[in-house]
């Protein structure tokens, strides 16, 4: 049937590039802003609601207190007694589910590797670099100002890894939650989406 990749990656190391490219070498599908989409047209919530969930993360302490941390330590609770973002999140974690059960695909970000964790058929990634190299990318392709690139790339990093550890309940970015780590300013986007290529292929003959 083909195997699920999720990418994880640091702001400006060309993650979702180089997740795009290799859907499209592959032929399967890619997920990105597709999925928010999806998970917005299934849950019936709207769009910027799962757009603004990772935004919130930006202090780790701040966002659990915010998020409700006792909302997950009492079992007798519904749904609906979750936090909006909890809510958002488990909607958005049910279509990674459902898009899992499709067939196969690219998808990136969303936690995907950790909800995904125990599924077989599955090549969880992780895409980093060096911080001139995402500073130079998010200067030239984002139209980031370069003075505040540094600020910026580092504050999006800790959304995203604070986001992820709260979700997922490990360490975004630990080496042992991915089968591989590329660092695309060392290897280049396209030998990247080359390699990632070459990778799936060998470990669907295994």
């Amino acid at each position: 049937m083909g195997k699920i990749i999720t990418i994880s990656r640091q702001y400006g190391s060309g993650g979702r590039e180089i997740g795009e490219k290799l859907a499209k070498r592959l032929g399967i599908p890619f997920y990105d802003k597709e999925l928010i989409t999806r998970a917005a047209k299934e849950s019936g919530f709207s769009e910027a609601a799962f757009e603004n969930v990772e935004k919130k993360a930006t202090n780790s302490l701040l966002y659990s207190i915010a998020m409700g941390m006792n909302a997950y330590g009492n079992h007798d609770i519904g749904f609906t007694n979750l936090s909006l973002d909890d809510q958002v999140y488990l909607a958005q974690s049910n279509v990674i589910r459902k898009i899992a059960t499709e067939g196969p695909g690219v998808i990136v970000g969303r936690c995907a590797d950790y909800i995904l964790r125990d599924k077989a058929d599955v090549v969880h990634v992780f895409i980093w670099a060096d911080l001139k190299f995402r500073k130079e990318r998010a200067v030239k392709l984002y139209n980031m100002p370069e003075e505040r690139a540094e600020e910026k790339i580092l504050k999006i990093d800790k959304r995203r890894a604070n986001y992820y550890n709260y979700h997922a309940s490990d360490k975004w970015g630990r080496a042992e939650n991915y089968h591989l780590s590329i660092r695309s300013d060392y290897v280049g986007i396209d030998n990247s989406v080359e390699l990632l290529a070459n990778y799936i292929k060998f470990s669907e003959r295994g």
